[in-house]
């Protein structure tokens, strides 16, 4: 049976919300998923299965429940999707020159064109947002935690979204490689 590699990538893991990534490993090898890791202490890790994308997020979802009382959305996007993802980014330049200046946010559905504008017009000189297909690259030369732009993202781009910045991007890459 053909198996995926499957990028897990939890939204709101950091500050109070935790997920413990040596429990999180062990759960999700006893739940029957195949080269299952971590990447960082952000919310992300790699699993190989011939599940369904919705069945691996209904059953991560489970675990994550009810061992770590954790009920924040799940993206799964596959290897494939990943590499596209890295692939199509308009910012590949800056995210070679500095990998924290760029994130990419996968969101669950297109955004509205009014929410995308509203949130480009808090730009200043040098950043920028794309949005293509189901990722938004956001290009935040001066600070991504000092850009107004950024700082809107999040609630005015009106669907839900998970975000990394371009080192966890390629670790990601580099994890779900060697799991395939």
């Amino acid at each position: 049976m053909k198996r995926t590699v499957y990028l897990i990538l939890f939204r709101g893991v950091g500050g109070k919300t935790q997920l413990p990534v040596k429990a999180l490993r062990e759960k999700l090898t006893a739940a029957g998923f195949e080269h299952a890791a971590t990447c960082i202490n952000s919310g992300n890790a790699v699993v190989r299965s011939p599940l369904g994308r919705e069945k691996v997020i209904a059953t991560i979802a489970e675990i994550c429940r009810v061992h770590f009382d954790f009920h924040k959305a799940i993206f799964a996007p596959t290897l494939a999707e990943w590499e596209a993802l890295i692939a199509r980014n308009p910012f590949a330049d800056a995210a070679n020159a500095a990998p924290t200046s760029v994130h990419a946010a996968v969101l669950e559905s297109a955004p509205k064109p009014e929410d995308v504008g509203r949130i480009r017009e808090r730009a200043v000189k040098g950043e920028a947002l794309e949005i293509i297909g189901r990722v938004a690259y956001l290009h935040t030369p001066h600070g991504f935690g000092r850009s107004k732009m950024a700082g809107k993202f999040d609630p005015w781009i009106g669907v839900e979204n998970t975000a990394r910045n371009w080192n966890t991007v390629r670790k990601l890459a580099a994890l779900g490689r060697a799991a395939a």
